[in-house]
């Protein structure tokens, strides 16, 4: 793109999952029914946790906490794709698409996260069942999710405002139903290669470290068995 088009946007047009009309009852009705189910099963994931003693073990402090990030994961874009579906407005404002784009990468990081957490308390809790206890300790579980929220904050943080500094031209129609980071790069007129060097290096650090904590945990699992 040439960067004579360069433009004072307010907006961003979402182009949503299908365009044809007689669809979006249906995709309205299927999503909010998945949102609901969504919403409700993990709340009642936290409430059983935060009532029941016998549930205050590390595998369901992580397994509370995820089930927060997943409401939280799932109200980042759902609600918003629902809205513009009922009143047939594909608008989303620029600092909307931005914060959106926040909050989305913050929780999808800790989603990767917990995961990688709950396979290693697994690993310890069947490979070294005597030792559970002194290994996984309340403090320690505390620990690891409070990194966890920074390093994905962070990394939200930074890969948010490098997209503020961008410059983008009059073509904001973003191909998805919420504000996706490698979308709205493709918008602008400026250079994004710093961009999307730290979008590939953020996705490959976050991404590799949480698989390679999953894989490793259950073979080591699967050996032991």
């Amino acid at each position: 793109m040439e960067p004579g088009n360069v433009t004072q946007i307010s907006e961003f047009l979402l182009q949503g999952l299908w365009k044809e009309p007689k669809l979006q009852p249906f995709i309205f009705g299927l999503f909010i029914s998945m949102y609901l189910i969504t919403v409700f099963g993990n709340l009642l994931i936290i409430l059983a946790v935060s009532l029941d003693s016998h549930l205050h073990t590390p595998m369901y402090f992580f397994l509370s906490n995820l089930s927060f990030v997943d409401i939280s994961f799932t109200s980042t874009t759902i609600p918003k794709m629902l809205m513009n579906i009922q009143t047939e407005n594909k608008i989303i404002t620029y600092k909307g698409c931005i914060t959106q784009m926040y909050f989305f990468m913050l929780f999808a990081g800790l989603d990767d996260f917990l995961l990688t957490m709950m396979a290693y308390d697994h690993f310890v809790a069947i490979c070294y069942p005597l030792h559970y206890t002194v290994i996984m300790k309340p403090w320690l579980c505390g620990l690891l999710v409070l990194v966890s929220w920074m390093i994905s904050a962070l990394n939200s943080l930074l890969q948010s405002l490098m997209v503020l500094w961008l410059s983008f031209c009059t073509e904001l129609e973003i191909p998805h139903f919420f504000c996706e980071i490698k979308q709205v790069v493709r918008l602008a007129c400026s250079d994004t290669f710093l961009n999307d060097m730290v979008m590939y290096f953020a996705a490959g650090m976050l991404g590799g470290v949480s698989l390679t904590g999953i894989l490793y945990s259950y073979s080591k699992i699967v050996s032991s068995i």
